[in-house]
Order: C-alpha cells, then structure tokens, then sequence
C-alpha cells in the first residue's frame, strides 16, 4: 500500500535516517541499520527465552510456527537473507516486530529458536503485502524463507486470525517502536517484554492501538 511509509515522512525523520529507514540517496548500497538491530532484539530474546524456560522446566505452548529442530541458519544471517532476496523495505521490519508482538500477546507463548524464523518469513511478508507498493507472490517468499509454498500459506492463514487480520499499524505505534529500538541501541538497554504488554483485549477492539506500548523483549 505504501501509506506508512509516506506517513513517516512528518514523524523523527532523524531516528528514520539512522535506523535506515529512509534512503539517503542513489547509489547508497549498504544494508540498512535496522536489519542489526532487529536481529540482535530477536536474538537476545530467544536466548532470554530458552534459559528461562529450560531455568523453570517448563514447556512452551507449541503452535504450527514450532519446528522439531531450529534451523542452522542464524536469526542475522536469515534477516539479512530475507531482505536481500524480497526487495523489501526496511520499515517492513518495524512492521514485522510490531506484528510478532501483537501475535506473542494473544498466544502467550514465547519466542525461541524453534518459532522465530516462520514467524519472521510469515511477519515480513505480510508486512511487505500490506505496506510496499510492490511485493511477490508466496511461492517466491517461501523460497526466500526455506518453507514450502503450502506450509507458508498455512503459516500466514493460521497468522492472520491468531491477530484477528489486525495488520494496520498507526503512524504513532510505528514511531514508538523506532524510538525504542534507537534508544536500545544507544542506551545498551534491555527491556523485556512482559507477558501483557498491556491490556490486549481492550486494545484489540479499539481502531487505535496506540494504547500499547512497544515491547523489546519475551
């Protein structure tokens, strides 16, 4: 649709251009900053994840993102790989965080090695579909993310209504969670990310979300 993108325009341009968010002109060919970022959030959240659960022997509610074993490929180099192959935006990440929150809050299970890389083709692509002027299809997604085209359609279904197709993300959210991520990363902050982030229910029903605030970490 590419609306967020043009909305973003009026809003921490500075933060923006840091995070990479905004092209600083032709001929600029490095990986945006977001992508390091982004990779070290989720990295340090499933590392976070998997002492805790293994610290209290428990096991954590299986969903159709678990796999029997996690992938060889790291979060970075999987992150990197996604956006080198979609032709994605950068903010597609943002996006993608916001969604995998907004999923963790209503399932109430955690992220690990074992969900997070379905969980970001699934999230990135949607967030491509519903933000970018020009997206593929998920057979070409799938390929990217090292899925079948079928266990990646049933991944975005079973997605969508786990968040109730609630895909739209408000210029205020977007902001937030930039400005979170910006202050993690110059801070060397680490803000964990609590089972409710705030109060979902009430949230979900609303046409504004601004009322969560964004969370780093589960």
């Amino acid at each position: 649709m590419g609306t967020l993108g043009a909305d973003t325009e009026n809003v921490g341009s500075d933060i923006y251009v840091s995070l990479g968010l905004k092209e600083l002109g032709k001929g600029v060919a490095k990986s945006p900053r977001v992508l390091s970022l982004i990779s070290s959030l989720f990295e340090r959240s499933v590392q976070r994840n998997e002492m805790l659960l293994e610290a209290r022997q428990i096991k954590d509610a299986i969903t159709i993102f678990h796999g029997l074993r996690a992938p060889t490929l790291g979060i970075r180099q999987y992150i990197d790989r996604i956006f080198k192959y979609s032709g994605c935006s950068p903010s597609c990440f943002i996006v993608a965080n916001i969604y995998v929150d907004r999923f963790l809050q209503r399932r109430e299970v955690h992220l690990t090695s074992l969900n997070v890389h379905r969980l970001l083709i699934t999230t990135i692509m949607l967030a491509a579909k519903f933000n970018d002027d020009a997206f593929f299809n998920n057979a070409y997604y799938a390929k990217v993310g090292g899925v079948s085209t079928a266990e990646l359609n049933r991944l975005e279904m079973k997605f969508l209504f786990a968040i109730d197709f609630r895909l739209q993300v408000n210029v205020e959210t977007f902001g937030r969670y930039c400005s979170q991520l910006e202050k993690e990363a110059t801070e060397g902050l680490q803000i964990e990310r609590p089972i409710q982030a705030c109060g979902v229910k009430e949230s979900w029903s609303n046409k504004d979300d601004s009322t969560c605030a964004p969370t780093i970490a589960r």
